[in-house]
């Protein structure tokens, strides 16, 4: 599959633009390929009870579900200025659950697989491997 890097860009970039973050001023975008071509979006979503706040990365999940079924094959994540994020541990988890194998992460070292961010990673692959 071709994966057009600069338009994921652009779509995280569109995404940011719509995050609401009243509290950390920190808007974050999201924008992810899917296995059958689509692309999925999100943005920060904070609340004023903290723990509730939404990453990108859950948005962007919400989305993959809300437009139809499919795996993540591209992902790629910025910040207010346009530069590429490394999700946490915690998205990298959510993407790793969602990701076809060998997801691409546009990252601040290159791009990586999700099994290079999130090595020796739980999941359900390994769920119905050890069934």
């Amino acid at each position: 599959m071709n994966i057009d890097w600069n338009n994921l860009k652009q779509e995280a970039i569109t995404a940011m633009k719509k995050a609401y973050v009243p509290y950390s001023m920190f808007p974050v975008g999201a924008a992810a390929l899917t296995d059958d071509g689509r692309i999925v979006s999100g943005c920060n979503i904070e609340n004023a009870s903290y723990g509730v706040t939404l990453c990108a990365e859950c948005s962007l999940v919400s989305d993959l579900f809300r437009t139809g079924p499919g795996k993540l094959v591209a992902f790629y994540c910025v910040d207010k200025h346009e530069n590429i994020l490394m999700p946490c541990g915690r998205c990298r988890q959510l993407l790793f659950e969602h990701s076809a194998p060998g997801m691409l992460l546009e990252t601040v070292s290159g791009i990586k697989t999700i099994e290079e961010v999130l090595p020796d990673a739980f999941g359900p692959r390994e769920l119905n491997e050890r069934s």
